[in-house]
Order: C-alpha cells, then structure tokens, then sequence
C-alpha cells in the first residue's frame, strides 16, 4: 500500500499558513517545520484556514479564547464584543464536504480556531488562565469525524506521535477505499486479516477484540458492524506502540521462517530483533532483514501485512524508533 502514485495519495488537510499561504490575522504565513514538509511528498495536501473561510478577511483583528471549560468562546481580543465561535465550528462540516477523502488533518499549533491542544484560555477581562483548550474549528472536526487522524505542526516534533498520526491516515485511507469498492462481510474480514500484526504492535487488547469481533460476521447487520469494527480500530492504532510490542510482532514474523531459512540466519535476525528490544538499533534493521529473507522465501500472508509497510518507506518514520 505505498506504492501510491500522485493521483490517488490519500488526501491530508493541513492549516493554510502551514501551506504558505499569507492567511494569518497579520497576513503572514507560518513556517512548517522539516517533519511537516516532508509529509508533503507522502500526501495530497489540501489546505484550509477556518478564519478566511467564514469570511474575517486579512488584515483581521486576532481572536482568541474566552470562558471557562466546557464553555469557551472565540472572541475578538480587543472588544470581546464579536463572536466566531458558531462559524468556526460550522466550517469543519464545510471542510469535510469539500474533501470527503480526507485521511488526517495537521493542525496549527496555539492557534484558538486551529490548535489541537494546549491552546491558551482568557478570562473576559482579557488576562490568561491557563492553556487547556482545543481551537474551536479543531475541536469541532474532531467531533464531525471521530475516526479522522488529528495532530498540530508542534506535537508532529515527536517521533512517536508522528509515526502514530501518520500510521492511522493510512489506515483511514486504506478504510475508506475499502467502503468505496462495496461493503462485504468476506472484504471486511480480509481486512482485518492484513492489519492485524499492525493492531498487535500497537494495542494487544484491541487486537483481541477486533478479532471477536469479526467472528460475529455474517450474523450482525454489516453496516452497525463495520462502524463499530472501524472504530476499534483507529482507536487501537492509536495507541502508542512500543519496544516491547513491536518486538513482539518482529518475533512472530520470524516465526513464519522456521522451516525456510537455515538455523544460523535465524539466529542473527534474533539477534537483531534482541538488539531492537534493548534500544540499541531503530526498528528499521530487524524489518530490513525479515524483508529480505520473506523476499527470499514467500509467504503470501506476511506479504499482506500492513505491519511490513504501513506508509512509504521514504518517510524514514521507523529510522527513529
């Protein structure tokens, strides 16, 4: 699944300033960092700006986020007599209209219609309270799409919650091409059959209910299925995968070489997969090795795991962990 060309990339928005574009109240742009370009090249990028969309214009006077939890509001910082919240949430159900294959969205960073968390709280007399909040046209996304990938430019700084983000987009664009070529019972199954050492590397309790799950294939409505089915799954991907679980998977991958690759070459992808446990090589040696000895000795079922290559290989994402 990553031998995409540039017409059927899965499709990530991304906030408009990140994209170079002079949208901010100021009319500047905000420099993405390396992390973020580099996305770029693995994704059909589609930027949007909450602002500009519901029509505030640049220069514009700068909002930022007034109240209490549960009850905040995006207000024009010099009056707080304008309020943009209502229109701010409004355009997430905008966005998802103009790109219905959108897999993922990168955020921006601090900002009170576009940051994903962390953004800064005020009181109505203007002093800040605390940094606690999500933007309002980010929150509203979240709750437009639950299964939709969400990070800012700022949290895409840490490699594990890069590789997460970037882990489930494919997935969600791998889901939906699923429901774009028709809904089965066998399809559905087939699918869960390719992701589930991905599952297992990241959440083991979900790969166990995934699993009972789908043992009720064919006996529940597919539709009420495959919605519960998909949740678990992102929300499983998720999930923060380890040294100890992709180890894990690494030795049930080997497993499959036991009758295919002599004694003393299984003892060295042993040994590197030890190596891996320990911390002292990136995870990118182990699945370098397992992929040459299975391009040696076939198997068409580890060939069908997303586990080997969850996104493209140029994304040096497993070069870090």
């Amino acid at each position: 699944m990553n031998q995409e060309s540039a017409l059927d990339r899965p499709v990530m928005g991304i906030g408009a300033c990140l994209a170079g574009k002079p949208v901010r109240y100021n009319g500047q742009t905000k420099s993405p960092n390396d992390h973020v370009r580099d996305l770029a090249d693995a994704f059909e990028m589609r930027s949007f700006c909450p602002e500009m969309g519901i029509g505030m214009g640049v220069p514009r006077a700068p909002i930022h986020l007034v109240g209490t939890p549960g009850d905040v509001r995006a207000l024009d910082v010099e009056t707080h007599s304008k309020d943009y919240t209502a229109q701010l949430a409004g355009y997430a159900s905008t966005v998802l209209s103009l790109a219905p294959d959108l897999c993922g969205y990168i955020l921006v960073k601090g900002s009170p219609s576009c940051g994903y968390d962390r953004v800064k709280r005020f009181a109505s007399n203007g002093y800040g309270i605390a940094s606690d909040e999500r933007g309002v046209f980010a929150a509203a996304l979240g709750r437009e799409d639950p299964l939709l990938p969400l990070e800012d430019d700022g949290r895409l700084n840490d490699p594990g919650l890069r590789e997460s983000f970037v882990t489930r987009a494919y997935a969600y664009h791998d889901w939906k091409q699923l429901r774009a070529g028709g809904l089965s019972a066998h399809r559905l199954i087939g699918f869960y059959s390719r992701y589930k050492y991905l599952v297992m590397a990241h959440h083991v309790p979900g790969y166990k209910t995934l699993g009972r799950m789908l043992a009720d294939a064919g006996k529940r409505p597919l539709d009420e299925l495959a919605d519960e089915f998909v949740s678990e799954l992102m929300s499983s991907l998720a999930q923060r995968a380890t040294l100890r679980s992709h180890t894990n998977v690494l030795f049930h991958l080997a497993g499959y070489l036991k009758r295919t690759v002599p004694a003393d070459e299984r003892s060295r992808l042993k040994d590197l997969i030890e190596q891996y446990r320990q911390g002292h090589i990136p995870l990118v040696v182990p699945i370098t090795m397992l992929k040459h000895h299975f391009a040696n000795s076939p198997n068409a079922y580890i060939d069908s795991q997303v586990f080997m290559a969850p996104y493209p290989d140029e994304l040096k994402l497993r070069n870090l962990m």
